[in-house]
């Protein structure tokens, strides 16, 4: 873990964070991931955060879950920026303005220095939206790991 991450997020943090994941994902089908990067490659330099995100749900098999209702928190570090991502079909269902209030919602907690807190409401406050448009089926299984990727 990089000296930047241990500053921010501590080992429990890491897995807290993954442990609320665990839980909100038992009331819908979707599945989300926490993904959080140090900084950029030299090939990397010019691609935005969003870019980055793609590459990154598309690298951590998100487009290949059974109903496309993956949903990724992309961190970077270097340049304290971080983006939500969401799968085809889960964006026409939701409504307008939510990832921008989850992302509010993160500033604010991140401008505090509550980094846990912050991504603990946002995984929260995304299963919220999931859960309501893409509810838990009977035959639901957990198709990605809770566990926070860390590069």
């Amino acid at each position: 873990m990089s000296l930047l991450l241990k500053k921010l997020l501590s080992d429990d943090d890491l897995g807290s964070i993954a442990d609320v994941i665990a839980g909100v994902e038992r009331t819908t089908s979707g599945e989300i991931r926490v993904s959080v990067r140090e900084k950029k490659t030299r090939k990397e330099h010019d691609a935005t955060v969003e870019a980055l995100a793609r590459w990154e749900f598309e690298h951590l098999g998100m487009s290949n879950t059974r109903d496309r209702t993956g949903v990724l928190l992309f961190f970077l570090l270097e340049t304290r920026q971080f983006y939500i991502l969401a799968d085809e079909g889960i964006n026409s269902k939701v409504q307008d303005g939510t990832w921008q209030l989850i992302a509010d919602i993160m500033s604010d907690h991140f401008s505090k220095q509550n980094f846990r807190e912050g991504i603990t409401q946002a995984v929260q406050a995304i299963g919220k939206a999931l859960a309501e448009h893409f509810p838990k089926k009977p035959d639901d299984t957990n198709e990605l790991t809770n566990q926070v990727h860390v590069r």
